[in-house]
């Protein structure tokens, strides 16, 4: 009997032992591609009324998003190849890249205007929506300076604040330059996230939230159209060939999907009446077509997704991996975030946002730093298993000796 016990033993670490390294979380990597495919259909349809006016090519923006996806994909390829010391030596570096990105669409002549926003950097024939790579510009560092002043952030000083202070300052004026208030304020709430995660104080952040609401009211009440976005919001039916003319048509687009859809291809609102139909509201065309159902499939998909990056965040600290663990919950928080923006918006929950879905929507800038980023967390994964591995064998062998 107690040969069969020491056999299993030694079986259990012989599988640890040979157990390959370079095994990826292959449950993050196939919802992943998962939603890319679907968002390529989902986005190809929904815009080859619009292609077919514009380029007289219903595939014109399949094409140009198959490519994008292809970026997407060699970007997260190199961030699974690129070891985190290199992110965390660099996160200071990042940070200042990501604000010249900020800054240079605000100078006249490299930043390129559309629909009233300066928020893209012409490069030649190709657009960068400079907030995008500040995204995980800010996250990096944030983890980064989360890491370098644990002591601080742990003891609830209050000082440990004034460099994210600091930042959110500099990062909100030039956002609202733009002007850009959504990725502001989703951008706002990951950095809160993360500093509650990473053990400021409670008290320390009410007073930020206190404080960041009142910064967020006053905004609105300066902004004429900011309320107006409000008001339409609240009553879409007040002025629905006006101001809430995108929010009217997307919730007819729900209407007409009902349980089951119209069919792939069915979607009425696409044909000119539902404004970015392939951008901001995919999601609304995507409810028409494929009704209820589908739309519940695309919400797990991405509920699973979120859960699988909070999975390895936790497995990176168990590893007291705390860079890698910093990182990966803001890329959950911003993910996450983003997500329930843009599909509040698209049901009338929230008020219009520029905030794309996330390996959905079209647009290069925000498919490729969000595939960069999920190969970030399928990096911090890989690292992580392999500290956690090399416990558990210890564990093992310890236990499998002889007493």
């Amino acid at each position: 009997m107690m040969d069969l016990w020491h056999n299993a033993r030694g079986a259990a670490v012989s599988r640890l032992d040979t157990r390959p390294l370079s095994n990826y979380d292959g449950r993050l990597i196939g919802i992943l591609c998962t939603l890319l495919g679907l968002g390529l259909v989902a986005m190809y349809s929904a815009s080859t009324t619009l292609a077919t006016g514009l380029a007289d090519d219903s595939f014109y923006y399949l094409k140009r998003q198959g490519s994008f996806v292809l970026v997407g994909l060699c970007a997260a390829a190199c961030a699974m190849l690129v070891p985190l010391k290199l992110w965390h030596r660099l996160h200071i570096v990042l940070l200042c890249f990501g604000f010249l990105g900020l800054v240079m669409v605000l100078i006249p002549g490299l930043g390129h205007e559309v629909n009233g926003a300066t928020r893209w950097l012409q490069l030649g024939s190709i657009s960068v929506q400079a907030s995008e790579p500040f995204k995980l510009a800010m996250i990096a560092w944030l983890a980064g300076y989360l890491v370098r002043h644990q002591h601080h952030v742990s003891a609830h000083q209050l000082k440990s604040l004034v460099g994210p202070a600091g930042v959110w300052i500099i990062m909100a004026g030039l956002l609202l330059s733009e002007p850009d208030f959504g990725t502001m304020v989703v951008l706002s709430a990951t950095m809160l996230g993360m500093l509650f995660i990473g053990g400021v104080s409670v008290l320390h952040v009410i007073y930020v939230i206190a404080t960041g609401s009142a910064f967020l009211v006053t905004m609105m009440l300066l902004s004429p159209y900011r309320l107006q976005r409000l008001s339409s919001f609240m009553d879409p039916w007040a002025a629905p060939h006006d101001h809430s003319f995108q929010l009217t048509q997307s919730l007819m687009a729900f209407g007409r999907g009902g349980w089951f859809g119209e069919g792939l291809g069915g979607s009425l609102q696409k044909l000119f009446y539902l404004p970015e139909a392939h951008t901001d509201f995919v999601f609304a065309v995507l409810a028409e077509e494929l009704g209820f159902l589908g739309s519940t499939v695309l919400i797990l998909l991405y509920l699973a997704l979120v859960w699988r990056c909070l999975a390895i965040a936790g497995m990176a600290a168990r590893a007291r991996h705390w860079f890698g663990c910093y990182m990966v919950y803001g890329i959950s928080i911003l993910m996450g975030l983003q997500i329930f923006v843009n599909l509040g918006v698209n049901v009338g929950m929230l008020p219009t946002k520029g905030l794309a879905l996330p390996l959905v929507s079209y647009g290069g800038s925000s498919l490729a730093i969000s595939c960069l980023m999920f190969g970030i967390v399928l990096r911090v994964g890989y690292e992580a298993a392999a500290v956690v591995c090399t416990a558990d064998r210890s564990r093992l062998r310890i236990a499998a000796l002889p007493t």
